[in-house]
């Protein structure tokens, strides 16, 4: 029973990554976070279904076209919510602007796909397979891999591109960034991009496990934001560690007590962060010189 609870805790915790890992992207790179990250994630997958359903798209093939519109998507938000409120130095403009953006959003995939949760067709065989005791479902193998290599190649892009430094530089040094030639302003709508673009894809893995619909992004998003304070949004390791910690401790209390307390561990857990740890439990705290 241990090993079932560690393995769909860990597919469930690796989504959380994918989409606090979001949270970091833009957050390095501007100082803002989207709060509309999960509805970045519930449009993802709502694309993704019409492609399938709709156009008769394979699902391989309907990856690359859910990514390259969370990439519009995530610019859009920059670009009419964000970068508005960073010219102004408005200090909760963007908050403001990115909540309510994603209302929006929620409110035309409503208007669009209806307020009904649809199935979304799985890619792989949907009968459990056995290992150590535990029956994991093809696609949840899945979820944790796709995760792993989005995160990878987010870093690969990071350390070894040229574009990838320009956005290493600006998350360390804005202003010498902007002083070096770098376009900063373009740098951080290119995080929003590929922020909304881990998002989407997201959303892509996770709908076969889930029923799809407009709401499906509210909860994952607030406790992907969980994990990223948990872990730490200077951490890219925290970001997974914190992943795996809330997707383990839920799908435990569900097991164990109640699926109606199964959000409560770690709700207490970011309480207990921001508390004794605000910078999380593997971010390191910003020395600011006055």
């Amino acid at each position: 029973m241990l090993a079932q609870i560690l393995s769909s805790g860990i597919a469930v915790g690796m989504i959380y990554a994918v989409i606090a890992f979001g949270f970091q992207l833009t957050f390095a790179t501007s100082g803002t976070l989207n709060f509309g990250q999960g509805e970045a994630l519930m449009l993802g997958a709502l694309v993704g279904l019409t492609c399938v359903d709709t156009f008769g798209m394979n699902y391989w093939v309907m990856i690359p076209v859910v990514c390259l519109f969370g990439m519009i998507q995530g610019s859009f938000v920059e670009l009419i919510g964000v970068r508005p409120a960073i010219k102004i130095k408005s200090e909760f403009g963007w908050i403001m602007s990115t909540i309510a953006l994603g209302i929006i959003f929620k409110n035309v995939a409503e208007n669009i796909w209806g307020r009904d949760a649809l199935p979304f067709p799985s890619p792989l065989p949907m009968e459990p397979m056995s290992f150590l005791g535990a029956n994991i479902l093809p696609m949840e193998i899945l979820v944790v891999v796709g995760a792993l290599v989005m995160m990878l190649l987010v870093e690969f892009f990071n350390r070894k591109t040229i574009y990838g430094k320009a956005v290493v530089a600006t998350a360390n040094d804005r202003d010498a960034a902007g002083l070096m030639g770098i376009n900063t302003s373009m740098v951080i709508t290119f995080s929003y991009a590929l922020s909304s673009l881990t998002a989407a894809f997201a959303g892509v893995l996770i709908a076969p496990l889930t029923l799809t619909g407009a709401t499906m992004g509210g909860a994952l998003g607030l406790k992907a934001f969980a994990v990223a304070i948990i872990g730490g949004l200077s951490s890219g390791m925290g970001i997974i560690v914190g992943g795996l910690i809330l997707g383990i401790v839920e799908t435990a209390t569900g097991f164990y007590f109640s699926t109606g307390y199964k959000d409560v561990p770690g709700l207490i857990l970011l309480l207990l962060v921001l508390a004794y740890k605000p910078s999380g439990l593997f971010g390191k705290s910003a020395i600011k010189k006055v």
